[in-house]
Order: structure tokens, then sequence, then C-alpha cells
């Protein structure tokens, strides 16, 4: 602590330390005789020996230390203390909850414990009802904030409070949330989070126009795009799905998955359930604090449009209080995956073939027949090749095609900040920008077509013997009409329609809470004959 002068130990009434490195209170503060305010906020207090605070103390602000235990606190804690905050410790669960009686804080008005880990809002609820004159209290973050009824069975529980999470409880609330606590069965319902997910933009066409005019034993592709987001273990499997569009199946590993950045290469898709734990890497997901393993979802695949509506949305359900909070802190991460599926056309042997040997009979015996009608005219011929192209394009029917392995490539992969959800938001929506894909058409080389067709304007280009001349001499001579024929040119250039900016690829992420509005609504929906 700071050696200060006797006289303004006497006068002073607040004592405020931020960020001080402060480890532990020792009996110097005792010095300060008209001590009322003792602010530590954002260091490494542990432990607090309450012999040590001032009894004249109203205001104690621990916020954001390392207080594991509340035992030192309450062997003598000061009797006057109105302010006790406790928020962001970490450690402080619900072991600690014995001593937040009035046994111990007969006069405490207000008392923070947010973002801590109690996770017992039944057994909490009793030890915090003694606190007759507590009027504000700060719970958010807590894993038990997280539950449906939360704030409903708070309200109901504590009828003196005022404020409950920096918001004032109004006389519509309690009146709704009237009844609630006398129903404790209620509370150990599952906690529900909705994630829904909208539009994809900013895909670029994959078909190459000259893919389209492979030949018959040229490969099929399809190309089909799906959004992955990871959720919390601990979900209950028997979830309640309002699913426009179902999880599929195909789900991703990192050992088969191809970031856009790297070059694509074939990997084989995993088939399995709907979600899979996931080891998160540094390479694939970028996360400000990864979670070991997550649950992976995704929607359905679907083909490729300039807006894809993936149209998703997918209740998850769970009871694990503390790994949704770990979940929330960490965020998820969203990605847009493409997975292109190389199909080929399945060359059956005559052997395997037996119908297709008496096909090849007949044609033979077509040939022998052409050859000895060869003195026909060509309007003939014309007529029976004709009549042979049609026999052949009938013949044809879709082949059967043989697919290799999928490859899965992530074109965009991003961390998305949950953090709102634990504070008590609602609703947490955002569109998720991962940049403007760079397409693989710029980078590939000329195909055979182009090089021929470049050739072939080469070969225009060269002088004849005799028109070139006189040509050159014309087309030299006017050099001023030519002048003004450019800026005759010029305005019709400028009307030309200009390129549209490439178009980001973004994906709409929404993550909802559900939360209790009114005690009347909960006891229709949960009879206790359910």
């Amino acid at each position: 602590m700071f050696i200060l002068p006797d006289h303004l130990r006497k006068t002073c009434g607040a004592f405020l330390m931020l960020s001080f490195q402060v480890s532990e209170i020792d009996a110097g503060l005792l010095k300060f005789h008209n001590l009322e305010e003792l602010i530590l906020t954002a260091n490494h207090v542990n432990k607090i020996n309450s012999t040590n605070l001032p009894p004249t103390l109203k205001v104690l602000e621990l916020c954001g230390n390392e207080v594991d235990s509340l035992k030192d606190l309450c062997a003598h804690p000061p009797p006057s203390l109105q302010h006790l905050g406790l928020g962001h410790n970490g450690q402080l669960g619900s072991s600690e909850e014995q001593y937040l009686t009035d046994a111990f804080w007969p006069n405490l008005v207000s008392l923070d414990l947010s973002y801590n880990n109690f996770t017992n809002l039944l057994s909490l609820l009793p030890k915090l009802w003694t606190l007759q004159r507590l009027r504000i209290l700060v719970l958010k973050g807590n894993p038990l904030a997280l539950l449906p009824g939360y704030r409903g069975f708070t309200v109901d529980s504590l009828p003196k409070l005022c404020v409950l999470d920096d918001t004032i409880i109004m006389p519509d609330e309690r009146h709704n949330f009237l009844g609630l606590a006398g129903e404790p069965g209620l509370l150990r319902r599952c906690t529900k989070m909705v994630v829904a997910i909208g539009k994809i933009r900013g895909i670029p066409n994959p078909v190459v126009p000259d893919d389209a005019e492979n030949g018959p034993e040229s490969p099929v592709i399809s190309y089909s795009y799906y959004v992955t987001y990871e959720f919390a273990q601990g979900e209950k499997i028997e979830e309640k799905e309002t699913v426009k569009a179902a999880v599929s199946p195909g789900q991703q590993s990192p050992q088969n998955v191809v970031n856009a950045e790297s070059p694509p290469a074939s990997v084989e898709a995993s088939k399995g359930d709907e979600s899979m734990p996931v080891k998160r890497t540094s390479t694939l997901f970028k996360s400000e604090q990864p979670l070991e393993t997550a649950n992976v979802h995704s929607t359905l695949r679907k083909p490729w449009a300039e807006t894809i509506e993936c149209d998703y949305k997918k209740e998850h359900l769970t009871q694990e209080l503390v790994a949704l909070k770990a979940f929330l802190l960490a965020g998820t991460t969203v990605s847009v995956v493409e997975e292109k599926v190389v199909s080929w056309p399945v060359i059956v042997t005559p052997e395997e073939s037996p119908k297709k040997k008496g096909k090849g009979k007949g044609e033979k015996g077509k040939k022998e027949k052409e050859k000895k009608d060869k003195g026909k005219g060509e309007k003939g011929k014309t007529k029976e090749a004709g009549k042979g192209g049609n026999k052949k394009k009938k013949k044809s029917p879709s082949p059967e095609l043989r697919s290799d392995p999928p490859i899965l490539k992530i074109l965009g992969s991003g961390h998305v900040n949950l953090e709102s959800l634990l504070a008590g938001e609602t609703l947490m929506e955002t569109v998720c920008d991962f940049g403007v894909l760079i397409t693989e058409s710029s980078s590939k080389p000329p195909s055979p077509k182009e090089k021929e067709s470049k050739k072939g304007t080469k070969k225009d280009k060269k002088p004849k013997a005799g028109t070139e001349s006189s040509a050159s001499r014309k087309s030299a001579s006017p050099a001023a009409p030519k002048g003004k024929g450019r800026k005759r040119d010029s305005p019709e250039a400028e009307r030309k329609t200009p390129l549209s900016p490439p178009v980001p690829l973004t994906v709409e992420f929404q993550m909802r809470h559900i939360k209790w509005k009114s005690a009347s609504e909960i006891l229709i929906k949960h009879k206790p004959s359910d």
C-alpha cells in the first residue's frame, strides 16, 4: 500500500486502486479511520482478511480479481457494508452461497455476483431472500442466468428487489411472473438456443463455359454449398426441430476440409451423424478463445446461385449450463463450404453387356448393306446418315455415373462473438463478411481452343501481298480523320455499362436465447401432466 500522511488517512473517505497488481489487503488499511469506499478493481486479490478492513466501510468493490472463497471475508465482515462487488472473479461458485445471508451482511443493498460460476438458482434464491435490504442484484454471466425462467423466478422470489442485471423491475413484469416461484420443477427444463442461417451471397459461378462443351467421356462435375457452425457440447439428442432445412449428414473434419487460401486437393468426406466433435485448429478455425472440442452442425447442400437461400433453423436444447457459458464466451466459427463431386461415366465392355452384342451385329449388317448400295445418290446417303444420327441419339441414354469422393473446400471462415447472449441479450444477429473470393479462372492457363483462336487472329493480321500496301497507304494518308474517328468512338465506349464491383462472400447468421415472458404462458405450456 502507499504511504500517506496521517492527516490524509484520517480524512480519506474513498480509496481507489485500479490495476495496481494488488494481491492482498494488509493491516495498514485500518489507519484510514473514515474510509467508506475501497475499490480494488482489476487486481490479483485472492483472499480478503476481514480483520484488516475498517469497520466504517460501506462499499467494497473487488471486481476482476482472483477471489475463490468468501470464508475469510465473512470471518469479521464490515457491519455497515452496503455494496459488495464480486463480479468477474470466475472461481466463485455455488459452494459460497452459505456466505450470502443476512447473518454476514445485514445492511447489504447492492450485490454484484456477475460472471462467476453460480449454477444452482433454486438454492441461491433462498439465501438472497434473507437479505431484507437488498435492492440491486447482478447475476448475469453466471451459468444459472442461462435458464429460460431465470429472470421470472428471481423477480418472483425476491419481492423487494428493484433492479436485476442493470434493468429496473417494472410492476407489469412482476405481475407477469407472479406465482412462478411456487413451481420450482419448471426451472429444471432445458435451455433452448435457436440458430437461424439465411442467405449466402458472393459465391462466384464455378461452371466455366468450356466445361459445358466436354465430350461424352468427360466427367460430370457438380457443386453444392452449405454453411457450418459450432455449438456447445452436452446438448440433448432428442432435439425438437422446427427446421425448415434439416441438418445434413455429411460433416467435415480438419483432415478432409481444405482452406480456400490453399490449393484444392481431393479429400474424402467422412459421412457421419448430423453433429460430431471436431478438434479446432488454428489453420482452419480462428477464435479468440478456442474450445478443445465442439459439435459441428451444417445446413443442407444447395446448388450454386447468386443468392443461396439456406432457410435453416434449428433448436439446440441443453442442460449443461457450464459448457454453454464457456461456448458463449469463446464464440462460434461460421464457415461456407464448397462440395465438389466429380462423376465419371461407367464404360461397360461387350463381355459385360450381352445385349449390346446383338446391336453390334445389326450395325455390321447395316454397314455391309451401305457398301452394296454405293451406287445410290448423295441425297440418299445424307438421309441415311441423318437417320443413323437420329438413331444414335435415341440409343444413347444417360450413362451410369461413378462418383469420386467429394472434395470439400472452405470458401470463407470467421469467428462470431456470442458474449452478448451471455450478458442477457435475447438475440444476436450478424452478417458474416468473408471478403471477395478470387476465382481460379484468372490463374488458369489458356485452353487449347483459346490458343487456336489466338493463332487464327494472328494469321489474319498478316499482310497480303497486293492489298496490304494500298490499304496501308490509304490508312496512313488521312491521319486527321483517324483522330476524329477516335474521338467519336470514345463516347460510345463510355456508354458501355461499367463492370459491377465484386460482391463479397457473406452469410446471414442469427442465434436466439429463448426466455420465458410470463408465468401464465409457461404454466399453460408445461402442465403437471407433461
